[in-house]
């Protein structure tokens, strides 16, 4: 599965516990109709991978969803879900076809000045 929209945040290396586990965390805005800011986390070797990012920038995470099971002390059963990443590209603004050159802006193309009403089509339809 994939996430793409804009980094809104990229945390701090977390460390936890004895063993050494490194939890890092970024916030992306997804841009459709109503955006939602997504946060996953790239968990062990993988949180250098945020080294090269920075805040505003489009990127596109591969993610996995993961979720657990935790039973509380009073016996209740609770359910946790998180997104981990494990991939994360940038991505252009805009992109055009492999060996397509760029489109230019509609501004760049002169209006036709020398039309004549009178010619007629010859194709026909």
């Amino acid at each position: 599965m994939e996430v793409q929209g804009k980094v809104k945040m990229i945390g701090e290396t977390q460390t936890f516990g004895n063993n050494g586990f490194r939890k890092r965390e970024i916030v992306v805005t997804t841009e459709e109709q109503y955006p939602q800011h997504i946060m996953v986390e790239f968990v062990q070797d993988k949180t250098d991978l945020l080294n090269n990012f920075s805040v505003g920038q489009d990127v596109k995470i591969s993610i996995n969803l993961r979720g657990r099971e935790w039973t509380n002390p009073q016996g209740e059963v609770k359910y946790f879900n998180s997104i981990q990443g494990w991939r994360i590209e940038a991505v252009q603004a805009e992109q055009s076809a492999p060996g397509m050159p760029p489109v230019p802006p509609a501004e760049a193309f002169q209006p036709a000045d020398n039309l004549n009403e009178e010619d007629h089509d010859d194709l026909p339809f």
